[in-house]
Protein backbone atom coordinates (compact mmCIF):
# COMPACT_ATOMS: atom_id res chain seq x y z
CA UNK A 1 0.00 0.00 0.00
CA UNK A 2 1.08 3.61 -0.53
CA UNK A 3 0.25 6.81 1.28
CA UNK A 4 -2.64 8.97 0.15
CA UNK A 5 -0.43 11.69 -1.32
CA UNK A 6 1.03 9.34 -3.94
CA UNK A 7 -2.40 8.24 -5.15
CA UNK A 8 -4.11 11.64 -5.18
CA UNK A 9 -5.88 12.59 -8.40
CA UNK A 10 -4.02 15.17 -10.47
CA UNK A 11 -5.30 16.60 -13.73
CA UNK A 12 -3.89 19.32 -16.03
CA UNK A 13 -5.48 22.73 -15.65
CA UNK A 14 -7.52 21.57 -12.67
CA UNK A 15 -7.06 24.66 -10.46
CA UNK A 16 -7.60 27.19 -13.22
CA UNK A 17 -10.76 25.48 -14.46
CA UNK A 18 -12.14 25.19 -10.93
CA UNK A 19 -11.58 28.94 -10.43
CA UNK A 20 -13.65 29.55 -13.57
CA UNK A 21 -16.46 27.31 -12.37
CA UNK A 22 -15.52 24.59 -14.84
CA UNK A 23 -14.05 22.09 -12.42
CA UNK A 24 -14.56 18.39 -13.15
CA UNK A 25 -16.21 16.01 -10.67
CA UNK A 26 -13.84 14.59 -8.09
CA UNK A 27 -12.28 11.26 -8.99
CA UNK A 28 -12.83 8.36 -6.65
CA UNK A 29 -9.93 7.36 -4.40
CA UNK A 30 -11.06 3.77 -4.96
CA UNK A 31 -9.82 4.02 -8.57
CA UNK A 32 -6.21 4.31 -7.45
CA UNK A 33 -3.96 1.27 -7.74
CA UNK A 34 -2.78 0.08 -4.32
CA UNK A 35 0.34 -1.56 -5.78
CA UNK A 36 3.98 -0.53 -5.98
CA UNK A 37 7.22 -1.96 -7.31
CA UNK A 38 9.24 -4.03 -4.83
CA UNK A 39 11.54 -1.69 -2.97
CA UNK A 40 9.09 1.17 -3.40
CA UNK A 41 7.99 3.51 -6.14
CA UNK A 42 5.02 3.49 -8.50
CA UNK A 43 6.65 4.15 -11.86
CA UNK A 44 9.74 3.32 -13.85
CA UNK A 45 10.88 4.55 -17.27
CA UNK A 46 11.65 2.71 -20.50
CA UNK A 47 13.14 3.84 -23.80
CA UNK A 48 11.99 1.41 -26.52
CA UNK A 49 13.27 0.68 -30.05
CA UNK A 50 16.95 1.03 -29.18
CA UNK A 51 18.20 -1.20 -31.97
CA UNK A 52 21.93 -1.56 -31.36
CA UNK A 53 25.04 -0.20 -29.64
CA UNK A 54 25.12 3.03 -31.66
CA UNK A 55 21.49 3.86 -30.88
CA UNK A 56 22.10 2.93 -27.25
CA UNK A 57 25.05 5.32 -27.07
CA UNK A 58 22.85 8.09 -28.49
CA UNK A 59 20.13 7.38 -25.91
CA UNK A 60 22.58 7.36 -23.00
CA UNK A 61 24.19 10.61 -24.13
CA UNK A 62 20.83 12.32 -24.59
CA UNK A 63 19.50 11.04 -21.25
CA UNK A 64 22.53 12.58 -19.52
CA UNK A 65 22.09 15.86 -21.37
CA UNK A 66 18.37 16.13 -20.57
CA UNK A 67 18.56 14.48 -17.13
CA UNK A 68 16.10 11.71 -18.01
CA UNK A 69 16.33 8.76 -15.61
CA UNK A 70 16.11 5.36 -17.33
CA UNK A 71 15.23 2.04 -15.73
CA UNK A 72 14.97 -0.08 -18.88
CA UNK A 73 16.17 -0.03 -22.49
CA UNK A 74 14.35 -2.31 -24.95
CA UNK A 75 15.03 -3.40 -28.52
CA UNK A 76 12.47 -4.56 -31.07
CA UNK A 77 14.25 -6.17 -34.03
CA UNK A 78 15.32 -9.24 -32.10
CA UNK A 79 18.32 -11.04 -30.66
CA UNK A 80 18.95 -12.63 -34.06
CA UNK A 81 19.63 -9.18 -35.59
CA UNK A 82 22.63 -8.56 -33.28
CA UNK A 83 26.10 -10.11 -33.25
CA UNK A 84 27.54 -11.48 -30.02
CA UNK A 85 29.90 -8.50 -29.91
CA UNK A 86 27.00 -6.04 -30.29
CA UNK A 87 24.98 -7.73 -27.55
CA UNK A 88 28.00 -7.74 -25.24
CA UNK A 89 28.61 -4.05 -25.91
CA UNK A 90 24.98 -3.25 -25.05
CA UNK A 91 25.08 -5.42 -21.91
CA UNK A 92 28.23 -3.68 -20.68
CA UNK A 93 26.99 -0.17 -21.48
CA UNK A 94 23.68 -0.64 -19.67
CA UNK A 95 25.35 -2.39 -16.73
CA UNK A 96 27.60 0.63 -16.24
CA UNK A 97 24.47 2.76 -15.79
CA UNK A 98 22.55 0.08 -13.85
CA UNK A 99 19.86 -0.03 -16.58
CA UNK A 100 17.97 -3.19 -17.52
CA UNK A 101 18.46 -4.30 -21.14
CA UNK A 102 15.55 -6.12 -22.79
CA UNK A 103 15.94 -7.85 -26.19
CA UNK A 104 13.17 -9.33 -28.37
CA UNK A 105 13.14 -13.09 -28.93
CA UNK A 106 13.09 -14.96 -32.15
CA UNK A 107 10.99 -15.52 -35.22
CA UNK A 108 7.57 -13.92 -35.40
CA UNK A 109 4.62 -14.40 -37.66
CA UNK A 110 4.79 -11.03 -39.39
CA UNK A 111 8.18 -11.95 -40.89
CA UNK A 112 7.30 -15.60 -41.62
CA UNK A 113 6.27 -17.08 -44.97
CA UNK A 114 2.68 -17.60 -43.78
CA UNK A 115 0.11 -15.46 -45.53
CA UNK A 116 -2.47 -15.08 -42.77
CA UNK A 117 -0.79 -12.05 -41.20
CA UNK A 118 -1.09 -10.29 -44.56
CA UNK A 119 -4.78 -11.04 -44.89
CA UNK A 120 -7.48 -8.56 -43.89
CA UNK A 121 -7.99 -10.42 -40.60
CA UNK A 122 -4.25 -10.29 -39.71
CA UNK A 123 -4.61 -13.85 -38.41
CA UNK A 124 -1.70 -15.23 -36.42
CA UNK A 125 -0.11 -11.86 -35.83
CA UNK A 126 3.28 -11.84 -34.13
CA UNK A 127 2.99 -15.36 -32.80
CA UNK A 128 5.57 -18.07 -33.43
CA UNK A 129 4.35 -20.35 -36.25
CA UNK A 130 5.23 -23.99 -35.64
CA UNK A 131 7.82 -25.85 -33.61
CA UNK A 132 10.82 -24.34 -35.39
CA UNK A 133 9.73 -20.78 -34.63
CA UNK A 134 9.37 -21.64 -30.93
CA UNK A 135 12.79 -23.27 -31.07
CA UNK A 136 14.23 -20.10 -32.61
CA UNK A 137 12.84 -18.03 -29.75
CA UNK A 138 14.34 -20.43 -27.21
CA UNK A 139 17.68 -20.31 -29.04
CA UNK A 140 17.61 -16.50 -28.86
CA UNK A 141 16.75 -16.61 -25.16
CA UNK A 142 19.59 -19.00 -24.30
CA UNK A 143 22.12 -17.08 -26.38
CA UNK A 144 21.11 -13.69 -25.00
CA UNK A 145 21.16 -14.76 -21.36
CA UNK A 146 24.53 -16.46 -21.79
CA UNK A 147 25.82 -13.08 -22.99
CA UNK A 148 24.42 -11.35 -19.89
CA UNK A 149 20.99 -10.13 -21.03
CA UNK A 150 18.52 -10.29 -18.13
CA UNK A 151 15.21 -9.35 -19.80
CA UNK A 152 13.53 -10.98 -22.81
CA UNK A 153 10.65 -9.60 -24.88
CA UNK A 154 8.06 -12.17 -25.97
CA UNK A 155 5.20 -12.02 -28.50
CA UNK A 156 3.65 -15.48 -28.13
CA UNK A 157 1.85 -17.13 -25.22
CA UNK A 158 3.44 -20.53 -25.89
CA UNK A 159 6.91 -19.03 -26.04
CA UNK A 160 6.21 -17.17 -22.78
CA UNK A 161 5.15 -20.37 -21.01
CA UNK A 162 8.10 -22.30 -22.49
CA UNK A 163 10.63 -19.69 -21.36
CA UNK A 164 9.05 -19.52 -17.91
CA UNK A 165 9.32 -23.32 -17.61
CA UNK A 166 12.92 -23.10 -18.80
CA UNK A 167 13.61 -20.48 -16.13
CA UNK A 168 12.03 -22.66 -13.47
CA UNK A 169 14.06 -25.66 -14.67
CA UNK A 170 17.35 -23.74 -14.51
CA UNK A 171 17.82 -23.62 -18.29
CA UNK A 172 17.68 -19.83 -18.06
CA UNK A 173 18.99 -17.78 -15.10
CA UNK A 174 16.46 -17.51 -12.29
CA UNK A 175 16.57 -13.69 -12.35
CA UNK A 176 15.67 -13.49 -16.05
CA UNK A 177 12.55 -11.36 -16.53
CA UNK A 178 10.01 -11.94 -19.30
CA UNK A 179 8.17 -9.01 -20.86
CA UNK A 180 5.02 -9.32 -23.00
CA UNK A 181 5.11 -7.31 -26.23
CA UNK A 182 2.65 -4.50 -26.91
CA UNK A 183 1.80 -6.31 -30.13
CA UNK A 184 -0.09 -9.01 -28.21
CA UNK A 185 -0.87 -7.00 -25.09
CA UNK A 186 -3.89 -8.04 -22.98
CA UNK A 187 -6.98 -5.83 -23.10
CA UNK A 188 -8.99 -7.11 -20.12
CA UNK A 189 -8.29 -8.16 -16.53
CA UNK A 190 -8.89 -11.88 -17.19
CA UNK A 191 -6.29 -12.06 -19.97
CA UNK A 192 -3.85 -9.90 -17.98
CA UNK A 193 -4.06 -12.37 -15.11
CA UNK A 194 -3.50 -15.31 -17.48
CA UNK A 195 -0.31 -13.76 -18.92
CA UNK A 196 0.96 -13.18 -15.39
CA UNK A 197 0.35 -16.82 -14.55
CA UNK A 198 2.10 -17.93 -17.75
CA UNK A 199 5.29 -16.27 -16.52
CA UNK A 200 5.12 -12.60 -17.52
CA UNK A 201 7.04 -10.23 -15.25
CA UNK A 202 5.78 -7.10 -17.01
CA UNK A 203 3.04 -6.69 -19.58
CA UNK A 204 2.64 -4.13 -22.33
CA UNK A 205 -0.98 -3.09 -22.66
CA UNK A 206 -2.36 -1.26 -25.71
CA UNK A 207 -2.23 2.51 -25.33
CA UNK A 208 -5.92 2.87 -26.13
CA UNK A 209 -7.07 1.27 -22.87
CA UNK A 210 -9.19 3.65 -20.84
CA UNK A 211 -8.39 4.73 -17.31
CA UNK A 212 -11.27 2.56 -16.12
CA UNK A 213 -9.69 -0.42 -17.89
CA UNK A 214 -6.47 0.11 -15.94
CA UNK A 215 -8.37 0.17 -12.66
CA UNK A 216 -10.12 -3.07 -13.61
CA UNK A 217 -6.78 -4.74 -14.29
CA UNK A 218 -5.31 -3.55 -11.02
CA UNK A 219 -8.16 -5.18 -9.11
CA UNK A 220 -6.90 -8.62 -10.20
CA UNK A 221 -3.13 -8.26 -10.69
CA UNK A 222 -0.11 -6.44 -9.28
CA UNK A 223 2.17 -7.48 -12.16
CA UNK A 224 4.07 -4.46 -13.57
CA UNK A 225 2.38 -2.82 -16.54
CA UNK A 226 4.14 -1.22 -19.52
CA UNK A 227 2.40 1.50 -21.49
CA UNK A 228 3.42 3.74 -24.35
CA UNK A 229 2.76 7.30 -23.22
CA UNK A 230 3.20 8.06 -26.90
CA UNK A 231 2.56 5.10 -29.17
CA UNK A 232 4.20 4.42 -32.55
CA UNK A 233 1.86 4.82 -35.51
CA UNK A 234 1.60 1.04 -36.05
CA UNK A 235 0.21 0.82 -32.50
CA UNK A 236 -2.25 3.66 -33.04
CA UNK A 237 -0.11 6.79 -32.67
CA UNK A 238 -1.87 7.74 -29.41
CA UNK A 239 -0.34 10.57 -27.40
CA UNK A 240 -1.40 10.48 -23.73
CA UNK A 241 1.14 12.88 -22.31
CA UNK A 242 -1.38 14.95 -20.37
CA UNK A 243 -2.75 11.83 -18.68
CA UNK A 244 0.60 10.64 -17.36
CA UNK A 245 -0.11 11.38 -13.68
CA UNK A 246 -3.50 9.69 -13.84
CA UNK A 247 -2.08 6.73 -15.76
CA UNK A 248 0.34 6.20 -12.90
CA UNK A 249 -2.38 6.64 -10.27
CA UNK A 250 -4.56 4.01 -11.94
CA UNK A 251 -1.93 1.67 -13.39
CA UNK A 252 0.94 1.49 -10.88
CA UNK A 253 3.35 -0.21 -10.86
CA UNK A 254 3.79 1.24 -14.34
CA UNK A 255 6.63 1.52 -16.84
CA UNK A 256 6.32 4.80 -18.73
CA UNK A 257 7.36 3.98 -22.30
CA UNK A 258 8.39 6.91 -24.44
CA UNK A 259 7.53 5.96 -27.99
CA UNK A 260 7.23 8.19 -30.99
CA UNK A 261 4.38 8.83 -33.41
CA UNK A 262 4.84 10.09 -36.98
CA UNK A 263 8.05 8.09 -37.33
CA UNK A 264 8.81 5.32 -39.83
CA UNK A 265 9.04 1.72 -38.69
CA UNK A 266 12.62 0.49 -38.18
CA UNK A 267 12.17 -3.26 -37.61
CA UNK A 268 14.19 -5.23 -38.55
CA UNK A 269 16.96 -2.68 -38.17
CA UNK A 270 20.01 -2.36 -40.40
CA UNK A 271 22.48 0.37 -41.31
CA UNK A 272 20.20 1.40 -44.19
CA UNK A 273 17.98 2.85 -41.43
CA UNK A 274 20.82 4.35 -39.39
CA UNK A 275 19.99 8.05 -39.59
CA UNK A 276 16.30 7.74 -38.76
CA UNK A 277 17.06 5.24 -35.98
CA UNK A 278 19.52 7.56 -34.26
CA UNK A 279 17.28 10.61 -34.70
CA UNK A 280 14.22 8.84 -33.31
CA UNK A 281 16.23 7.35 -30.43
CA UNK A 282 17.24 10.82 -29.30
CA UNK A 283 13.72 12.17 -29.73
CA UNK A 284 12.25 9.39 -27.57
CA UNK A 285 14.47 10.58 -24.75
CA UNK A 286 13.28 14.16 -25.28
CA UNK A 287 9.67 12.96 -25.16
CA UNK A 288 10.56 11.41 -21.81
CA UNK A 289 11.80 14.76 -20.57
CA UNK A 290 8.49 16.36 -21.59
CA UNK A 291 6.50 13.72 -19.69
CA UNK A 292 8.66 14.08 -16.59
CA UNK A 293 8.25 17.85 -16.71
CA UNK A 294 4.47 17.38 -16.79
CA UNK A 295 4.66 15.09 -13.77
CA UNK A 296 6.68 17.72 -11.93
CA UNK A 297 4.13 20.43 -12.72
CA UNK A 298 1.37 18.17 -11.41
CA UNK A 299 3.31 17.43 -8.22
CA UNK A 300 3.35 13.75 -9.15
CA UNK A 301 7.03 13.16 -9.87
CA UNK A 302 8.10 12.13 -6.40
CA UNK A 303 7.22 8.45 -6.43
CA UNK A 304 9.66 7.07 -9.01
CA UNK A 305 11.11 3.64 -8.25
CA UNK A 306 14.81 3.67 -7.37
CA UNK A 307 17.14 3.65 -10.37
CA UNK A 308 18.66 0.22 -10.88
CA UNK A 309 15.56 -1.59 -9.66
CA UNK A 310 14.27 -4.18 -12.14
CA UNK A 311 12.59 -7.15 -10.45
CA UNK A 312 8.77 -7.42 -10.46
CA UNK A 313 8.08 -8.69 -6.95
CA UNK A 314 6.05 -11.74 -5.99
CA UNK A 315 3.64 -12.74 -8.77
CA UNK A 316 1.05 -15.47 -9.32
CA UNK A 317 2.04 -18.40 -11.56
CA UNK A 318 0.45 -21.55 -12.90
CA UNK A 319 2.15 -24.65 -11.48
CA UNK A 320 5.04 -25.65 -13.73
CA UNK A 321 5.75 -29.22 -14.76
CA UNK A 322 9.19 -29.50 -16.33
CA UNK A 323 8.53 -33.02 -17.58
CA UNK A 324 7.85 -33.39 -21.34
CA UNK A 325 4.51 -31.96 -22.45
CA UNK A 326 3.77 -35.02 -24.61
CA UNK A 327 3.04 -38.41 -23.11
CA UNK A 328 4.84 -40.64 -25.61
CA UNK A 329 7.10 -42.10 -22.94
CA UNK A 330 4.40 -42.72 -20.37
CA UNK A 331 3.45 -46.30 -19.49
Amino acid sequence: MTDASSTAARRPGERALAALGLGAPALSPADASPHTFPGGGRWRTEIPSVEGPEALAAVLKESSRLDVPIHRISQGSGVWMLTDAEITEMVEATAERDIELCLFTGPRGTWDIGGSTRSDSRGGGLRARGHDAVAGCVEDAVRATELGVKCLLVADEGVLWTLHRAREAGLLPADTTLKVSALIGPVNPASYAVYERLGADSLNVPSDLTLAHLTEIRRVSAAPMDMYIEAPDDLGGYVRMYEVAELIRRGAPLYLKFGLSKAPGIYPYGTHLRDVTLDTARERVRRGRLALDLLARHGADGDMAPLGSRLPGSLHRFPTDVSPLNDENKD
